[in-house]
């Protein structure tokens, strides 16, 4: 298929590369134009200097940017993903956003004959990267069983939630799961240094039990050695939990423990740690 990425972070950069690789024939589009030109010297691709330019003529549009406001930046206006994109083609965002604002941009894209699915990831870069990550998507069947095939070039697993906001949804959910895992080992890993055990041993042992989770797969050995640079930045996750609370008041879900360790993560930043990656809420603790 003829597709764009707009977005070329450290997620969609790699995500973007998978399409081209898998096939397709990609145009991308990041509002630093050297990081596009580095994108085409690697992968052989093409890039347009507005996301409309690189919407034109496409079966598809995937987007992975920061927040709600760059996703308007970029979808909407005179130079926007929209404006560019045929009648009958399919934007797909898989930007970490606001459950209001998928359906926002789903009534925008229905109004002009498009297609529209919120479709955030997880997995992290090191997921991107490898081309395994996790897509939960909220939109229409048809639509998504048209999308799903050209995600398989970046996802390992791809599910449809629900109508248009349900991947938000779904994702909050995720966010507020991990968190907590992150937590427990922390406090955890913590106690067994506190009480002289080896750790490379007992992440070893007790991660083939009950405790095993791919945060302490992934994340137990270098959280022990205070390590945090792997990827999803505080900052981030911050942002994610501030969508997850404000949608958490609007249904009457209480997340009283989530909004204490969003306190933590606060703690993180504050002490200079807002790049370092979420497992960094051991750094609260002193070995």
């Amino acid at each position: 298929m003829k597709v764009a990425f707009i977005g070329l972070g450290v997620m969609g950069y790699p995500m973007a590369g998978h399409l081209q690789k898998a096939g397709h024939d990609v145009c991308v589009y990041n509002r630093s134009i050297e990081k596009a030109q580095k994108w085409q010297k690697e992968y052989s691709g093409s890039f347009a200097t507005t996301p409309a330019k690189a919407a034109k003529d496409c079966d598809i549009v995937f987007c992975c940017v920061g927040n709600d406001d760059d996703v308007r930046q970029v979808v909407l206006g005179e130079e926007g993903i929209l404006a560019g994109m045929p009648k009958g083609s399919i934007l797909v965002d898989h930007t970490t956003a606001s459950a209001e604002l998928a359906r926002e941009l789903a009534d925008v894209a229905q109004a002009n004959n498009q297609y529209f699915l919120d479709a955030p990831v997880s997995g992290g870069q090191a997921g991107a990267e490898n081309g395994v990550l996790t897509v939960m998507v909220g939109g229409d069947d048809a639509v998504f069983a048209k999308a799903e095939p050209v995600m398989a070039a970046f996802a390992r697993f791809s599910q449809l939630m629900g109508p248009v906001g349900s991947g938000q949804l779904a994702k909050m959910v995720n966010q507020i799961c991990f968190v907590n895992t992150v937590q427990g080992l922390a406090e955890g890993l913590n106690f067994a240094q506190k009480a002289g055990l080896d750790t490379d041993k007992l992440l070893d042992t007790i991660g083939k039990g009950a405790a095993g989770s791919w945060q302490m797969d992934n994340r137990g050995k270098t959280m022990c050695a205070r390590e945090f640079d792997f990827g999803f930045a505080v900052d981030w996750v911050r942002k994610d939990l501030a969508m997850a609370f404000a949608e958490a008041d609007k249904i009457g879900a209480d997340l009283t423990v989530t909004k204490q360790l969003d306190g933590y993560y606060k703690e993180v930043q504050d002490n200079g740690g807002n790049r370092w990656d979420t497992s960094s809420l051991i750094s609260r603790f002193k070995k």
